[in-house]
């Protein structure tokens, strides 16, 4: 019943929305009337109303990025990238279009532009699940910048894409968006920040060629990376608890 009542619904907002574009064809209506028929599953219908309006108003973001969705939705991978990649040349932070282009990407095998797009949802939404589990779920590239296949070891190799993605989204954000250190001290930000630091310090630079340098260089960064860890850990206890510690040292 419930089902039949939402169909019903949608069926008369879009009748009452299709009506109200009828009498004012320039109107910019054609953005929810394009939703409501992509509720009911009508993309084709979503896709030709959203055609047309982008010819009365190119460059409408809004317009650009449902309509790239529509032709996701159809299978027409190759019109949804272009519009979607135009529409991010005009605004770079658009989080609906950087979803529809991180799976895009992801299903061509472009895992490089699609942890791109990964990274701008979660440079803004953190602990976005959806990006998270999208960007750990990719091949972890080389030192050379080449994917590597899956085989054995993939497993780890995803665990530690896992771990750097909880890093990354552990950054101190300077222009006041939340951060998973919402709650620390500012010593323990600090010092946390440091830590960001010197672990993506040792990634960039150049590999070393003895192997005893190799060894101890990875077991520093996963010293530091378990502290950090272990800190992070520490600011959620703070969180549940405020009358917990602040120390970091045990």
């Amino acid at each position: 019943m419930a089902s039949g009542s939402k169909k019903a619904g949608n069926a008369a907002e879009i009748d009452r929305l299709a009506l109200a574009f009828a009498k004012e064809p320039g109107s910019k209506v054609f953005i929810p009337l394009a939703e409501e028929y992509g509720k009911a599953g009508m993309w084709e219908e979503a896709v030709a109303i959203l055609e047309d309006g982008l010819k009365k108003y190119p460059g409408f973001i809004t317009a650009m990025v449902a309509l790239g969705r529509a032709y996701e939705q159809l299978n027409q991978p190759i019109k949804a990238k272009a519009i979607l990649e135009e529409a991010i040349k005009l605004s770079p932070d658009n989080l609906r279009a950087h979803r529809t282009l991180a799976k895009l990407y992801a299903a061509q095998g472009a895992n490089e532009a699609a942890i791109r797009s990964c990274n701008v949802i979660l440079s803004i939404h953190p602990h976005d699940q959806e990006a998270l589990s999208l960007r750990v779920g990719l091949d972890v590239p080389t030192a050379h910048g080449a994917a590597q296949s899956p085989g054995p070891g993939s497993g780890q190799l995803h665990e530690k894409a896992a771990k750097r993605a909880n890093l990354d989204s552990a950054r101190i954000r300077v222009d006041g968006r939340p951060s998973v250190l919402d709650g620390a001290t500012p010593t323990m930000k600090d010092e946390v920040n440091g830590l960001l630091s010197s672990v993506s310090g040792s990634v960039e630079r150049s590999v070393p060629t003895s192997g005893c340098t190799v060894q101890a260089s990875r077991k520093t960064r996963s010293s530091t990376i378990a502290r950090l860890e272990q800190w992070l850990n520490l600011v959620q206890t703070r969180r549940r608890n405020p009358q917990a510690s602040s120390r970091f040292h045990s």
